[in-house]
Order: C-alpha cells, then structure tokens, then sequence
C-alpha cells in the first residue's frame, strides 16, 4: 500500500492539474469555481507536500517547471484513471466493468458479434470497448486488458495466445477478372493497396510465394477498413485476413485472386497488465475470449 503521505488530498491535485493544463490560476479558478488566491493556496500547500516549487512566478504569469511538467501528466493520467473508475462504477453498480482496448477491425468484426453471448452469461459484468492501432502504456491508459496482433512481447503484461492469422490476396471480381492472375508473379505488376501498420507484408508475402518482386509501389491506407473498402472499388489488391472480410466474401464483393494464404510470425493476444492479477472480471472475460478464440469462425 502507498503510503499516505505520498497522497496529497484530491482538491490540492485537481487544482494543481487545472492550473497546468491552462497555465493559469486564474483560468483554473474560474473552472473549479474557486477564487484566483484559492487556488493558490492550494497549490502553495501542494509544493510544501512535494518540498519543491511547480511553476515557475512571472508578474502576472505562471509556467510549469520541469519536475512540474512530468508531474502534471502523470497527475492527469491518474485524474483520468480515478475518473474513469468513477464512471464504471455508476454505469453498472451492481458488478464490475471492464475496459478493452482492441484494434478496429478486430473488435468490429470478431468481437462485437460474440460479445453478446459474454454480456448474457455474465450479465452483472459490463465491458467498454475502445480502438487501439498501436501497443501503449497499461500505467497511463484506463484499460484493463488489450488485444494485440503482434509477437507475443510487451513488457510487464500477461499474454495469453488467441489465435493466427491468415492473409489472403483479394479484391474486386471486376479487377480480378482484368488482372487475370494465375500464380503469384503475375501479381509484381498489378495495383497493390499497403497498410501503414504492415508496410512490408506485400514483400514477405512475395517472399513465402518464392517471388522477387523488386521494389514494391501502391496506395497506402492507414486501416484495414480502409483497405476493404479500396479493394471492394477496385482500386487494388488487398492483403487481407481472411476470417474478417468473411462478409465481403460470401457477398462476391471480393474475391480471391488465388488461393494463396500466408501466415505471418505474429497473432493475436490478450494482454492483461501484471496490475491486473488475481481480478475476477478480467479473469472471467479472458477464460470466455480464449475459448471464443477456439471455436470455428461463424
């Protein structure tokens, strides 16, 4: 346990957090509808706590120190975290509330459409349900647990396996009918569409394939939502997991220019923070999407 001490009281902190934020008191008097000397006051007495000055005093002016700017953050993170606990507990007192971090294409398409069978087995539970693109820190980000597509590595976490993944070459009926591709080569010359967050995955794929492609060129998109989208238009040919343009598939808005799949060193993971041990929701939700992880693909 932290000891009391190093706990000043919330209204000095608060104070402190709105003051930096807008470089301030008089800003953050107004917001916590204080007086202008309140607030510091408020602040003298948190930098008598510290043993060491926040801001820097010019006239009429203030500016966080260094110390005072590093503080600040983390003050508003764990603002951010208590407030954050805070709405959870009001949305669904009677149990507990989670909060997940998965990638975009993943959480709308796989998740969201399993998460109701969790929700109706575990009814006084509730789960909140955010986007990452990119692994973040668990101390300042007001998650429970992630999932990750990657190597099975991020430090001080847990990671339990879900599942692979397989890619599969798509696009257009329009454009594959064009192309007229027989055999992987026959693809170094055709409209590639490339995502940020997997820049080279054309280039290992080619390889798997025993091709050399040479420099690879093509649009760029930042999501894959994007990526089905430019290949549903016809504007290129998409690496794409198969399990999550199921839909589009069985719609004839894609299809396979060649059934060539390719799987990659990474997976897929849940991540629970070391934090996080011994926490009965997040236990409950992680036995539930392993096993959901296990069953066919609907």
């Amino acid at each position: 346990m932290t000891p009391r001490r190093f706990l000043p009281p919330t209204a000095l902190l608060c104070a402190f957090e709105a003051a930096a934020r807008t470089q301030s008191f008089t800003q953050a008097a107004r917001e916590l509808s204080l007086t202008q000397s309140a607030v510091s006051r408020q602040i003298r007495a948190l930098e008598d706590i510290l043993g060491a000055p926040l801001f820097h005093r010019e006239k009429q002016k203030v500016f966080l120190t260094l110390a005072g700017s590093a503080y600040a953050r983390e003050i508003r993170d764990a603002l951010n975290r208590i407030s954050g606990a805070t709405l959870g507990f009001r949305a669904n007192p009677g149990g507990g509330t989670l909060h997940i971090a998965a990638l975009p294409l993943f959480g709308a398409r796989w998740l969201m459409p399993r998460l109701p069978r969790f929700l109706a087995a575990h009814p006084d539970l509730s789960v909140n349900v955010t986007t990452r693109l990119a692994p973040f820190d668990f101390r300042f980000d007001p998650v429970d647990a992630a999932i990750h597509f990657g190597l099975p590595e991020w430090p001080g976490s847990r990671l339990d396996f879900l599942m692979n993944e397989n890619v599969v070459p798509l696009c257009s009926p329009a454009l594959a009918a064009q192309l007229g591709c027989t055999a992987p080569a026959d693809l170094i010359d055709a409209p590639l569409l490339h995502l940020v967050s997997r820049p080279d995955a054309w280039e290992r794929w080619f390889a798997a394939m025993q091709v050399d492609p040479g420099e690879v060129h093509g649009m760029l998109v930042d999501q894959f939502a994007l990526g089905i989208e430019a290949a549903r238009a016809g504007l290129g040919v998409a690496l794409l997991p198969e399990f999550l343009v199921a839909s589009e598939l069985a719609r004839g808005e894609l299809v396979k220019v060649f059934d060539a799949p390719w799987q990659g060193p990474e997976s897929y993971y849940l991540v629970r923070p070391d934090t996080h041990e011994n926490y009965t929701p997040l236990d409950v939700f992680a036995d539930w999407i392993i096993y959901e992880a296990g069953l066919p693909s609907n």
